[in-house]
């Protein structure tokens, strides 16, 4: 074999790369993974909130006025935007724990989420999806506007199915469908909500509450918890995670063995509160970017019986 001269060598080197591109590309290629990235205004705070005046009615004529906003006990810096939000489209994500330990609270949690899709949602603007979750977590039902094929998934859901490895994560589970259904839903346009069953053990998140929390603050998410009641739950922290969850977020926790009249209720409490609620967007006097907690405490006139609010929101972080 002849020996390849210097010179050769740097003839060589200055072709190589003339050559790599007229050679034609392979055939098969390797697509990037699509990716996204949730983006929120840094200084900005985003309430929605919503009013009740006599006999539980909704209350439309509040003004900027009648209202009193405490950021950490500190009044904000400046008010960006306050208006009403009426008859917005519902974008509501059905998320069922089908752990062993809700075995016996499925029929009814089913029931009722069949009841929602049927009795709530709007085809003409609303969308729902259904989520089912033990330690993991799958889409059962993507986004649709149709309530029969909602119906038709939530009574396929039984319990142990979307994991053989035994254990809830319902930190994770909120976390995701947060990042990835409602993180790509504009909030401005929309009324977000997730319909929670379950009784609240979360024994395999590798998220903490406050993380499951910060993403659904961050894309305006309500969640509205109906807790399963078991029959041994002396020391259980179910009820406080999930009152925890909806207060954080500007929900509530209503029982999922109610009465059908009280479901009723319950139903049209959710509905109305989706349906006529308020946004006010502010910057805060002060916020370091520590991942800190603020309190919010929003006062109103008198006329008022009650007002659903998130409790506050968490600082963004470096």
């Amino acid at each position: 074999m002849r020996a390849v001269s210097h010179s050769q060598w740097a003839t060589i080197l200055l072709l190589l790369p003339l050559l790599t591109h007229a050679l034609p590309l392979p055939s098969q290629t390797i697509a990037e993974p699509p990716t996204y990235t949730l983006t929120v205004p840094v200084d900005e705070v985003i309430l929605t909130f919503h009013a009740t005046g006599p006999q539980g009615l909704p209350a439309n004529d509040l003004t900027l006025s009648d209202l009193g906003l405490l950021d950490n006990g500190i009044p904000p810096r400046k008010i960006l935007e306050f208006r009403i939000m009426q008859d917005f489209p519902i974008h509501a994500g059905i998320l069922i724990d089908t752990s062993v330990s809700m075995s016996n609270h499925l029929p009814g949690d089913r029931a009722i989420a069949i009841k929602f899709a049927q009795s709530l949602l709007r085809q003409q603007t609303d969308q729902a999806y259904i989520m089912d979750f033990g330690r993991l977590s799958r889409i059962r039902q993507p986004w649709t506007s149709n309530p029969a094929e909602l119906v038709a998934t939530l009574r396929r859901i039984s319990v142990g199915t979307e994991s053989r490895i035994a254990g809830t994560a319902i930190f994770d589970t909120i976390y995701r469908t947060c990042l990835n259904q409602f993180g790509k839903i504009d909030p401005v346009t929309s009324g977000n909500v997730i319909l929670l069953f379950s009784d609240g053990e979360d024994n395999a998140s590798t998220m903490l509450l406050k993380d499951a929390v910060d993403m659904c603050q961050r894309t305006n998410t309500a969640i509205y918890a109906f807790r399963a009641e078991q029959k041994d739950s002396s020391g259980s922290t179910g009820p406080q995670t999930l009152t925890d969850l909806t207060s954080q977020t500007g929900g509530r926790v209503f029982p999922d063995d109610a009465s059908e009249t009280d479901l009723q209720k319950d139903l049209q409490i959710i509905e109305s509160s989706l349906r006529n609620q308020y946004r006010l967007v502010y910057r805060p006097a002060t916020l370091k970017h520590d991942g800190g907690f603020h309190s919010i405490h929003l006062e109103t006139p008198k006329r008022f019986d009650s007002i659903t609010v998130r409790s506050g929101y968490y600082a963004p972080a470096h």
